[in-house]
């Protein structure tokens, strides 16, 4: 990573400190803000089963360690600026960490767009997070808020129903949250 791109997150991080502390914005319950970091490029991995010691780490394993922490830095400095509700600033943020299929990346950007009324770039974030992982359930919830709004409280019901499989029942906070937009106690 060179400096001055170093720079730039460094000024996107305290621009989304300042809009938060400026900011009094909903809360966003359901977005990770926490992620789990993609795993190593495929062809980055040295494969050798045979001797697992430990020893001091090789530099691809700093590396990949380094990565997946700026992965981290990145994301939670996108996630500020949506909870800021600084949608198009957060879409650019995570659009810039290069991870486009991790499920909380597009379900993040999905998110922002259907806060900005773009209801065809949300669906294909949904969809795209649910391609990498079918039963992320911050995903189907926000994707059942996505019928919901759009009049299709049957397909936000069929939403509701997959949560409660993957939750194990419906004590889980997405399945709550989507229960009160389609309950239509609040909006999300």
């Amino acid at each position: 990573m060179t400096f001055p791109r170093a720079h730039q997150i460094a000024l996107l991080g305290a621009a989304a400190l300042i809009g938060l502390a400026l900011a009094a914005g909903p809360v966003l319950a359901d977005i990770k803000d926490d992620p789990t970091p993609p795993p190593p490029p495929a062809g980055d991995k040295k494969s050798d089963d045979k001797k697992k010691t430990s020893a001091p780490k090789t530099s691809q394993e700093k590396k990949d360690k380094q990565s997946g922490q700026q992965f981290l830095d990145g994301y939670k400095v996108a996630y500020d600026f949506i909870k800021a509700e600084k949608y198009q600033a957060g879409i650019a943020a995570m659009l810039a960490l290069g991870q486009d299929d991790h499920p909380d990346v597009a379900t993040s950007v999905g998110f922002a767009w259907r806060k900005l009324g773009d209801y065809n770039k949300a669906k294909f974030w949904y969809d795209k997070a649910l391609s990498a992982d079918p039963v992320h359930v911050v995903t189907l919830s926000y994707y059942g808020m996505w019928h919901a709004e759009q009049g299709n409280v049957l397909k936000a019901e069929d939403f509701l129903q997959k949560i409660s499989l993957v939750c194990g029942g419906t004590g889980c906070e997405p399945y709550k949250n989507l229960k009160g937009v389609i309950d239509g106690k609040f909006t999300y």
